[in-house]
């Protein structure tokens, strides 16, 4: 686990756990990468409870919820699959917040309309969930990593942003 990651667990744990949150994650692509950058913090059990990694579209229907037509329809690596992962994880895992991950790493499984390296991230509460769409193919342990990376990243902006909005030291 590269050091930008260490540190952007550090500052996640310190808000969620401050705030008495807990946190989860449903990971597709990712395979639990975000969730490992995440326990790297001690004391992360006070406040992460757990990961899905659905893999396949039959776990993100299961588990997490996700509609079938969705699935059918946009294929699993699209903006309203990653928010319906991040419900699905906050009501599976019990948590305040979830962050999710789903793409094509690649070196194969991509299609002209969603080439290897596309993979969208979201995260947030069960009401309130901001995404981000990554592109570019950088092979796929880079892509991996970029993901996890830019994961962390955004719900750390995510926490940070709430907190400047409401202008309170409270989360939720």
């Amino acid at each position: 686990m590269d050091f930008e990651n260490k540190i952007l667990s550090r500052e996640i744990s310190q808000f969620i756990w401050e705030k008495e949150k807990t946190l989860g994650t449903a990971e597709s692509c990712t395979g639990g990468r975000i969730a490992e950058a995440i326990i790297l913090m001690p004391g992360a059990s006070n406040y992460f409870k757990g990961s899905i990694v659905s893999y396949t579209n039959e776990i993100k229907e299961k588990i997490l919820g996700v509609s079938h037509d969705v699935l059918e329809e946009k294929t699993a690596v699209c903006e309203e699959v990653a928010i319906a992962m991040v419900k699905g994880a906050i009501e599976a895992l019990n948590v305040d917040y979830a962050i999710s991950a789903t793409g094509v790493a690649g070196p194969s499984g991509g299609t002209h309309e969603i080439p290897v390296g596309t993979i969208w991230i979201a995260c947030g509460s069960a009401d309130d969930i901001v995404t981000l769409k990554l592109e570019g193919d950088k092979g796929r342990e880079m892509n991996l990593s970029n993901a996890t990376t830019q994961a962390l990243q955004l719900f750390l902006n995510y926490l940070t942003e709430r907190l400047k909005d409401t202008g309170e030291q409270d989360l939720g």
